[in-house]
């Protein structure tokens, strides 16, 4: 009951500091429209953890120019964890009736609502091809997590391609025995934990905005992340080393909460899932094309690209299917390849 207390206060404060950025947009009615009257326009917030360059962000910007320039809209975003809290917690205001739009990921939403098979989604060397996300919300697996989602108050917008993470270290790995005892930043939900044991690393957890100090004061030896965010956050400047990994197949799950999306007309409902959806197709596209040009970049930049022998590190993690660490549902995989048309 104490842990139950202590967890509605933190996020009630969330909620507070949170608000604040909204004062000017003026509180919503049910009507989904800002109070103030009917020609009013409907207020939402973008927020990100992931820095200003990167396809995320610039998505998030995107999109919001598309919305504000429609008239019906005054859309802010927030990027480079400007909002406080980390994404969980954002996404936990989304919930509570905050009018935030949030990029989680399956993992992440997997492990805050207990919808363990969502993993699939970026389980280790499962999905390998971004194309398949233009399919995946036409599956009725992907319907019905949208569905248990919803029940527990969040809507489940869009699925975008974020790119391939792969580990960029302080010190050389060429093979999975290099990163024996390395303090790796990473998810700290099933998915990470589960790479983290079966790659043999210590997995630590801080907020992304916080892994260019924490290699620096050496509380960190590395982590595993996308190459946009990783140019972002100037992380060649301190990690002169990139295994090409590639173990995850990231996405933004880009969430909001049902009561936004509830509180809009239905035509602005409509123009608003379509334009988070289209800059979703449109940017997984983008990010693909730029991620080879991100490798090239670093290696301009002084880091070792290591192209590791990709069968080894999936045998390394073949064990997390076996003992079922991710508690996936017997044969999913099996089901999401068919309704993808694999």
């Amino acid at each position: 009951m104490k842990l139950l207390k202590t967890t509605l206060c933190a996020a009630l404060g969330m909620a507070l500091a949170v608000g604040s950025v909204f004062a000017g947009g003026g509180a919503q009615s049910s009507g989904g429209q800002a109070a103030g009257g009917s020609g009013a326009k409907i207020a939402v917030t973008f927020a990100g953890t992931e820095g200003a360059t990167s396809g995320q962000s610039r998505m998030m910007t995107e999109v919001t120019k598309t919305l504000n320039d429609s008239g019906r809209f005054d859309v802010k975003v927030y990027v480079a964890g400007a909002l406080p809290g980390d994404t969980d917690n954002l996404v936990t205001q989304a919930k509570l009736g905050v009018n935030l739009v949030v990029p989680s990921d399956p993992g992440r939403l997997a492990s805050q609502f207990n919808i363990p098979d969502l993993n699939i989604l970026m389980a280790p060397y499962v999905l390998t091809d971004y194309k398949l996300l233009e399919k995946l919300p036409q599956t009725a697996l992907y319907k019905e997590w949208q569905t248990a989602l919803e029940a527990q108050g969040i809507i489940l917008i869009a699925d975008m391609f974020n790119g391939f993470r792969s580990f960029y270290t302080t010190t050389p790995v060429n093979n999975v025995a290099d990163l024996s005892g390395l303090r790796l930043r990473g998810f700290g939900n099933a998915i990470g934990q589960a790479l983290a044991k079966y790659l043999g690393y210590a997995q630590t957890t801080v907020n992304a905005t916080e892994i260019y100090s924490g290699i620096q004061a050496k509380s960190l030896d590395g982590c595993e992340i996308q190459a946009s965010t990783a140019d972002s956050y100037r992380l060649y400047e301190v990690t002169p080393y990139l295994a090409l990994s590639k173990h995850y197949m990231l996405q933004s799950s880009f969430v909001c909460g049902k009561a936004l999306l509830d509180s809009m007309p239905a035509a602005d409902r409509d123009f608003f899932l379509k334009t988070v959806n289209d800059a979703a197709t449109k940017y997984s596209g983008i990010i693909a094309q730029e991620e080879q040009g991100y490798y090239d970049g670093f290696k301009t930049k002084g880091i070792t690209v290591t192209e590791v022998d990709i069968a080894e590190f999936q045998q390394a993690v073949d064990p997390l299917y076996t003992n079922n660490d991710l508690k996936l549902t017997a044969g999913l995989k099996d089901r999401l390849f068919k309704e993808l048309g694999l």
